[in-house]
């Protein structure tokens, strides 16, 4: 029989209704994540990469049950965690953690940056304070930090070190999977290599899988193994990274890799200019999503949706151009 994989989301919605007037009616919706499906493997990285406000961290939000879906499938492992109460879903949370992108936000101002991770700890069952002061030493040690420095507040760090406190805290439970909100886009560039470093090096001595949520395809290209484009709630494209940053099929994907700056300046990529803004995700166009903005749009794609498509082995995109 066949393992699951670690992480299987299947047609993940998200939709926030709009309410209106005194009574609160309902005058809409915002569609900020509509049917999206993917899973990560054990020891995997995933990205998802896409414009600000195509529902990145809204897929990473809700496959955490911070917020709650509106319809789809999470399974961690096999089971399916979707719909299961707080209490029925607490022993899948040692499973699963994830990193913010401002470490600043999420720390304590007021708490020692070692309470901050004890906290965790002393939820989760680890009841004595010697025994906790000693994993928060070695998950120090682990992230480059020094013991003593468990006594300090977050103010006392910079903006790396204070990621790698979060860092040391999503680790604290030993968790499978890990979910990175764009952990390194607050960070300075040379700060955000280390730490990108350091989340591989993690995963290689901890057999760590990770779904990481960014914009910036550089990092993207380093840190994974397989990448998802999303468009305006919906995944137009996916592929293992080798083969997206040779092969890009959507539009929009080559839009995106056309506008990475290339270190030599010998060598000429034509960039391609999308005209216009992203569509509201309240009324996003009918058809397909991005026929609004995209330079090879066909009467067709102003009234039908594309299917995905597997036009290689592994790789998908949702576009007409690929039909049969």
């Amino acid at each position: 029989m066949t393992k699951p994989p670690l992480l299987d989301v299947s047609n993940l919605q998200k939709h926030y209704p709009i309410k209106r007037g005194f009574l609160g009616r309902n005058a809409g919706k915002v569609m900020a994540v509509d049917g999206v499906s993917f899973t990560v493997g054990y020891g995997e990285t995933v990205s998802l990469v896409g414009e600000s406000g195509c529902g990145k961290s809204t897929v990473a939000r809700t496959v955490m049950r911070l917020i709650e879906p509106t319809g789809g499938s999470i399974k961690l492992e096999g089971r399916d965690i979707t719909h299961l109460s707080k209490a029925d879903l607490r022993p899948y949370r040692r499973q699963m953690q994830i990193i913010f992108q401002d470490p600043f936000a999420a720390l304590n101002p007021r708490m020692r940056v070692g309470d901050s991770v004890a906290e965790i700890l002393k939820i989760h069952g680890m009841k004595t304070n010697k025994d906790r002061r000693e994993r928060i030493a070695e998950l120090f040690d682990q992230v480059g930090l020094r013991a003593d420095q468990m006594a300090n507040f977050p103010h006392q760090f910079s903006g790396g070190q204070r990621q790698r406190v979060c860092i040391a805290r999503a680790l604290a439970l030993r968790p499978k999977l890990i979910i990175g909100d764009e952990p390194v886009s607050a960070l300075d560039v040379s700060i955000q290599a280390q730490v990108i470093n350091l989340l591989m090096d993690l995963q290689k001595q901890n057999g760590l899988s990770y779904l990481f949520i960014a914009h910036d395809l550089a990092v993207v290209e380093h840190i994974s193994h397989r990448i998802a484009v999303m468009y305006l709630g919906k995944i137009v494209e996916f592929a293992d990274k080798h083969t997206l940053f040779a092969d890009p099929r959507h539009p929009y994907t080559q839009a995106l890799l056309s506008a990475v700056p290339i270190a030599d300046p010998t060598v000429k990529r034509e960039k391609q200019v999308l005209q216009g803004d992203v569509p509201s995700p309240i009324k996003p166009p009918s058809g397909c999503a991005f026929h609004t903005r995209c330079p090879r749009v066909m009467d067709r794609c102003k009234v039908e949706a594309p299917k995905t498509r597997e036009v290689s082995p592994g790789h998908g995109v949702a576009c007409h151009l690929y039909d049969a």
